[in-house]
């Protein structure tokens, strides 16, 4: 994820550099929220979208917000951001399936281990499977189950 952080803040300073030179820091910053995606990141991208309405997020500089920005995505300890990531993962949309592809590629290196992880698991499922399992006659203990 911090090499695709790094790109995105690279490609937007050139393109903040070639089309948007004269613009103000805050127009600038919209911009660059505008084109910020992904599970992991929607929730911070709300938080600051409302900050920025209200007048709370003030940066004097486009280089400022790029640096925190980078701070909060760029990396850090690997595990602590595999263990965010895992925290987020829900189903929404997506089958089974594909649920439990995505999520056990969050949980590979969150040091997440038997009981937890099955419960992490199960938090992430739609509502509907989950209450059909806790109603189950014999309560799964692993994700395969």
């Amino acid at each position: 994820m911090a090499e695709k952080v790094l790109g995105f803040i690279i490609a937007c300073k050139l393109f903040l550099r070639i089309k948007m030179r004269e613009d103000a820091v805050e127009e600038q910053i919209q911009w660059i929220l505008s084109y910020i995606q992904g599970e992991s990141v929607d929730i911070c991208k709300e938080n600051m979208l409302e900050d920025l309405k209200s007048g709370n997020l003030e940066y004097e500089t486009v280089e400022k917000f790029l640096a925190d920005l980078k701070k909060e995505f760029g990396g850090g300890d690997k595990k602590a951001v595999k263990v965010v990531e895992l925290r987020k993962s829900e189903q929404g949309g997506r089958t089974m399936k594909e649920f439990v592809q995505g999520f056990r590629r969050a949980a590979i290196e969150s040091g997440y281990k038997k009981r937890p992880l099955v419960e992490e698991f199960k938090r992430g499922m739609n509502r509907i499977i989950r209450r059909e399992l806790m109603e189950a006659e014999r309560s799964p203990t692993s994700i395969e189950q």
